[in-house]
């Protein structure tokens, strides 16, 4: 993915939890969660974690510009049950989104497919034809006088999945530099979309784990 004007933030990381099998952490805004190809782009929330737990390995990503809750394995064991969690979809995801315009509906869900917009990669796009399937939850938060505060939970996990979703539903996510245009683009310096709650099971002891991070928009 290109950033050509990357500048990720700096400060020190807020660890949400942490034991000797993983890693809660609040992923800030604009920061990679891996390193891209170029060396400009090697600074990430993988590498400063690395700093302080050597060995840490990645269970799942969030993007680039999206804020929020993630976790992390810190042996071989935890990723492989963790991943195991995300690919059947045993874990459960939040998201807050301010989004541009009223949503109507109380609550009810998108269900369109997605696939890589390969003109314009790493744009996604909704295709019938060739998209996989993806479904994403909403339920309204708040309504403001330009915006609506939603609560999003991805069934799926695609590529940009809740942006382009958004988008399709005429209620573009503020500040999404890929998908918002005019008012809904420059209505926030930032994308208003933060992962606020994360449950996985304990890949040692089974317990089932909820981690939550606070709104910062």
């Amino acid at each position: 993915m290109n950033h050509p004007d990357y500048n990720p933030p700096t400060g020190p990381l807020e660890i949400v939890y942490e034991d000797e099998h993983l890693v809660a952490v609040n992923k800030p805004a604009d920061l990679l969660t891996v390193p891209g190809k170029d060396p400009h782009l090697a600074d990430c929330l993988e590498s400063r974690l690395r700093e302080v737990y050597p060995g840490i390995q990645l269970v799942h990503r969030l993007d680039h510009a999206t804020s929020g809750v993630m976790v992390f394995a810190r042996t071989k064991s935890a990723r492989r049950a963790l991943g195991i969690q995300f690919e059947n979809r045993e874990t459960s995801k939040f998201y807050t989104a301010e989004v541009w315009g009223h949503v109507a509906a109380e609550r009810g869900y998108v269900d369109l497919p997605i696939i890589v917009d390969w003109e314009k990669k790493p744009k996604q796009k909704v295709s019938f034809k060739h998209g996989k399937p993806s479904r994403t939850n909403f339920e309204v938060l708040e309504r403001r006088a330009r915006t609506t505060y939603l609560r999003l939970e991805p069934y799926t996990g695609r590529t940009h999945q809740l942006r382009v979703h958004m988008l399709a539903m005429g209620a573009p996510i503020i500040g999404d530099r890929f998908y918002a245009e005019g008012a809904a683009l420059t209505a926030a310096d930032r994308l208003h979309l933060h992962s606020t709650e994360l449950v996985v099971t304990h890949p040692e002891t089974g317990q089932r784990l909820r981690f939550s991070s606070v709104v910062p928009f």
